[in-house]
């Protein structure tokens, strides 16, 4: 091949064939795993985009960054959706976000470790509507249980599976 090919060099065309590099997107404001995950990130060399609608206190390290959006209750989950692809992992326990990021090709998992799958969303999205008429039509409903230290090691091997 000439460099006037316009379909590139081999080592173009071997280039756009790689795979986009591995990034973990974090909805920010609520994750309660934000420290696992930037452990993982430093062992692994992944890089980490938290997304939140405030700005957050992050290690100083250059596999870290942060987006700060407006304080609309979407938007963050409407740039972490918009950034999610087939090279990302997105760690939310938002089910539509969550929805939203495997619809993209992402790997999406929530902060205690359990994978939102092709075959789990809908009825996650099911039951989070059933749950929100009842709140809606006034059931005293409890709140999702306590956030443990085996939640987080669930959350870190998964991440190391992902």
């Amino acid at each position: 091949m000439t460099g006037d090919d316009p379909r590139g060099s081999p080592k173009d065309v071997a280039e756009a064939r790689q795979p986009a590099p591995l990034r973990i997107l974090v909805d920010g404001d609520a994750c309660p795993v934000k420290d696992e995950v930037f452990k993982v990130s430093a062992r692994t060399g992944i890089a980490v985009t938290v997304v939140s609608n405030r700005r957050l206190r992050l290690p100083d390290d250059a596999l870290i960054d942060q987006i700060v959006v407006d304080a609309d209750p979407d938007a963050a989950d409407d740039q972490i959706a918009a950034l999610a692809g087939p090279s990302t992992i997105v760690i939310t326990a938002d089910i539509p976000l969550a929805d939203r990021a495997l619809k993209a090709d992402a790997v999406a998992l929530a902060p205690n470790g359990k994978p939102f799958t092709a075959s789990s969303i809908g009825s996650a999205m099911a039951m989070r509507a059933l749950m929100q008429d009842l709140r809606a039509g006034g059931e005293q409903m409890g709140g999702p249980p306590p956030f443990t230290r085996r939640d987080r090691s669930t959350c870190l091997q998964a991440l190391d599976a992902a």
